[in-house]
């Protein structure tokens, strides 16, 4: 029988792991103190996580930003916040691009159907901010996020919906339905009504904006198999989309190249390549 805690236990197969996490924050919080326009904690909901931060393209005052990119962090839905990642805005921000990089509420705290409601309200609250086209990214639990905006049953209004011009999906879950077989799930509470309906690989799509499902080429298995699943299953709805194995990354550094105005996965994110 499969292991899947093993399957999805990234950390367990990545050396020094365990100290990334202060790592990821001091670097953000270095990232912070340079930039020059960074609005942050602004209220999409009344819940002590519903805030989100926007970073501003220098010399910007939204008018002439080229629109909005919207990154929603990882953790299985059970840890960080967007403090922890404020340096990947700076690949699309270079390139004029205002970020948003919403928190949200942390199960058990909340259900994963609730937490994709608070970021269909985090996107519409930032898309409000910032005019034109809006692009979505999420990492691991936040690549699902961002597909779920996509589906069929999505929560974004019209208005906003038909704005987003492309979505990449980092070492996305696409089908939530193993997580069932894990001790995370004693934590998720997920049942099997609730892991299928949040599963946008079960979904019709809504649209054919574009969706990339980007995966470092290290990790587990099971992320390649997810991040494959996305891309086959909506490809035969007519949705133009795209799977990148990214060699020799594994699941924490497979984000990296978000920093590098210079990097592929910058270019795919903001529509350059």
């Amino acid at each position: 029988m499969r292991d899947w805690d093993d399957a999805y236990a990234n950390s367990a197969h990545i050396p020094g792991s365990d100290k990334m996490p202060a790592q990821w924050a001091e670097r953000a919080a270095a990232y912070r103190a340079g930039l020059k326009d960074l609005r942050a904690d602004i209220a999409y909901g009344s819940g002590e996580r519903q805030r989100l931060d926007l970073i501003l393209p220098d010399g910007d005052s939204n008018g002439d930003s080229k629109g909005l990119v919207v990154f929603v962090h990882g953790g299985y839905w059970m840890r960080f916040d967007k403090s922890t990642w404020t340096d990947l805005a700076e690949g699309a921000r270079h390139h004029g691009w205002t970020v948003a990089l919403p928190s949200y509420t942390l199960t058990p705290g909340a259900r994963i159907s609730d937490i994709t409601a608070e970021i269909a309200a985090a996107i519409a609250k930032a898309a409000s901010l910032v005019p034109g086209p809006i692009r979505l990214a999420g990492h691991s639990a936040g690549g699902h996020l961002v597909t779920r905006m996509l589906c069929d049953d999505s929560r974004l209004e019209p208005a906003v919906f038909n704005r987003v011009a492309g979505t990449l999906s980092i070492s996305g879950l696409h089908d939530l339905r193993p997580l069932l077989k894990t001790k995370m799930n004693e934590t998720l509470r997920m049942t099997m009504e609730e892991a299928t309906l949040e599963s946008a690989a079960l979904h019709l799509p809504r649209g054919h904006s574009p969706v990339t499902a980007w995966v470092g080429g290290s990790e587990r298995p099971e992320f390649i198999r997810q991040s494959d699943l996305m891309a086959n299953v909506w490809t035969g709805f007519d949705v133009p989309t795209s799977l990148v194995v990214d060699p020799g990354l594994n699941h924490f550094t497979v984000i990296d190249g978000l920093k590098d105005p210079s990097s592929p996965i910058t270019a795919r994110l903001i529509g350059l390549d």
